[in-house]
């Protein structure tokens, strides 16, 4: 796969392994100026302290992350049981210190099955879900006692890739943890520092989140072309790895082609005489990304139009 580079406006995906304490508004603005465009935008929210995939939209692709269906993702973590934090993950103050002492491999590991599958998770309250408008950590911080309501989401693989015991606390007052790597593929909308709350809760030790790293997003990956996270520090004008908007198209919708005559069609927003085989559908005209359709009874008609011409 050759990605198409670009130093200006130039419309594709760009594939960002984001570095641990940006935010992933801060990446976008960094690459807005390394870009020279205010047309960038990203899908899928990293939290600060997490590092790995995140999508960034260039150009006329900022319109179409919207559309991209980025379910299913996948993550690398270490959860500490013995430790609960207010965040449950590591940026947060700690609220209670159990620690994991007595807690074997095997409970862990049996503890671990019940979060496989479709499961209802309460989000962590320190999040970014709105409640009549406003954040939900925001909320927490000031103050506010939040409960947010569980909802469902798949957990298809949770599995136990190592575990280590460590001593943490002052020194007149050491606490063993056990710290686990997991791998974890999962639904969009999953919490992994819920995971980590409630695996900890069950076991009766406690549990945070100390390390999060994303590795997939949909079909993407670190293993193709990428960002890395020294490139944010390149100055104005640099090359960056950009997916074009037809490679992306053929990579998360079916397919349809067209002909002179429909291509010309689709440029004008008309609708097409023959259906679509899902909403959306991506229209092409050879390597051209046109349109995103959908299906209308017998016929379909523009979700979105991203030809210039």
């Amino acid at each position: 796969m050759t990605p198409t580079r670009t130093a200006g406006l130039t419309d594709g995906l760009l594939v960002v392994d984001k570095p641990a304490g940006w935010t992933s508004h801060q990446v976008v603005g960094r690459l807005r100026r390394i870009l020279g465009t205010r047309k960038v935008g990203h899908a899928g929210t990293l939290d600060p302290m997490a590092t790995g995939v995140l999508l960034v939209g260039v150009g006329r692709a900022t319109r179409l992350l919207g559309h991209l269906a980025l379910t299913d993702k996948s993550y690398a973590a270490t959860i500490r049981l013995g430790q609960a934090t207010v965040t449950d993950d590591a940026e947060g103050d700690l609220i209670e210190a159990r620690g994991a002492a007595g807690v074997s491999v095997d409970q862990v590991s049996a503890a671990v099955d019940g979060y496989r599958g479709r499961i209802t998770q309460v989000p962590s309250a320190v999040s970014a879900i709105k409640i009549d408008g406003v954040r939900s950590y925001a909320r927490v911080r000031a103050g506010e006692d939040v409960q947010l309501a569980g909802r469902e989401v798949t957990v298809s693989r949770f599995e136990l890739i190592r575990t280590r015991w460590a001593e943490v606390g002052d020194e007149g007052y050491p606490l063993d943890v056990l710290d686990v790597d997991v791998e974890i593929d999962c639904s969009s909308g999953t919490y992994i520092r819920a995971l980590a709350r409630d695996l900890g809760r069950d076991l009766g030790t406690g549990g945070h989140l100390t390390r999060l790293r994303r590795t997939r997003v949909g079909p993407f990956t670190l293993s193709e072309p990428h960002l890395s996270p020294h490139g944010l520090d390149a100055e104005p004008g640099a090359e960056v790895p950009l997916l074009g908007l037809a490679e992306v198209a053929r990579r998360c919708f079916p397919v349809v082609e067209v002909d002179g005559a429909g291509a010309t069609d689709v440029r004008h927003g008309r609708a097409l005489a023959v259906p679509v085989p899902a909403d959306p559908t991506a229209v092409m005209a050879g390597e051209e990304f046109l349109a995103l359709y959908r299906p209308a009874g017998a016929r379909s008609v523009p979700v979105a139009v991203f030809t210039t011409g």
